[in-house]
């Protein structure tokens, strides 16, 4: 746990650093055991400080999906009332286990997925931490993007290589197309 609140912190750092991601890329971080909304969505520029992150041994992963996007729509209800754009939304979701909690909300919850990935809503970034890690699960929340395992406790490089890549997505326009750094996920991630 040290190790990801250290990979957490570097990647609020590093938004921080970019005056532009730091105003417009807005971070909500949704644990799973229990499933708990630890930061509602916020800029670093309004709240810089990472949540603190705990292991507590279960992974309600149906329900944390399910707050996540719900938290999702909340948002995005908002920046619709008003008529602001905004970029297509990422999720991280990021396990060392198998998930225990209701299967039937979790079979929903991939359904749902899959559905905003395929409409071009929304894009997953499924990572396994360890050899327990459920990769099977993990995959059916992306179609089309294969799960990586995190090497090691390379959260930090990680996290340095996901606020690179928001980073570029804030310096286009909402809707632009963005390729990531696929060779950058070589010093973190393995297949």
């Amino acid at each position: 746990m040290n190790e990801l609140n250290a990979g957490v912190r570097s990647f609020y750092k590093a938004i921080e650093g970019d005056e532009i991601a730091r105003w417009s890329a807005e971070i909500s971080v949704v644990t799973f055991g229990p499933a708990n909304l630890a930061r509602g969505f916020h800029t670093v520029a309004e709240n810089g400080e990472p949540p603190r992150l705990s292991a507590n041994g279960m992974t309600p992963m149906g329900e944390a999906v399910q707050m996540a996007l719900d938290s999702l729509d909340a948002r995005k209800a908002e920046y619709q009332a008003y008529g602001v754009d905004y970029y297509q939304p990422w999720l991280v979701v990021m396990t060392d286990g198998q998930p225990n909690g209701s299967a039937v909300l979790l079979e929903s919850q991939i359904t749902r997925v899959v559905k905003m990935v395929e409409s071009r809503k929304l894009t997953v970034f499924p990572i396994g931490i360890g050899r327990d890690a459920d990769m099977q699960v993990l995959a059916r929340f992306s179609p089309g993007r294969t799960p990586l395992r995190l090497q090691g406790l390379k959260f930090s490089e990680f996290f340095m290589w996901l606020s690179a890549s928001v980073g570029r997505v804030s310096q286009s326009s909402p809707g632009d197309s963005v390729p990531l750094d696929v060779d950058g996920i070589k010093g973190w991630g393995e297949l």
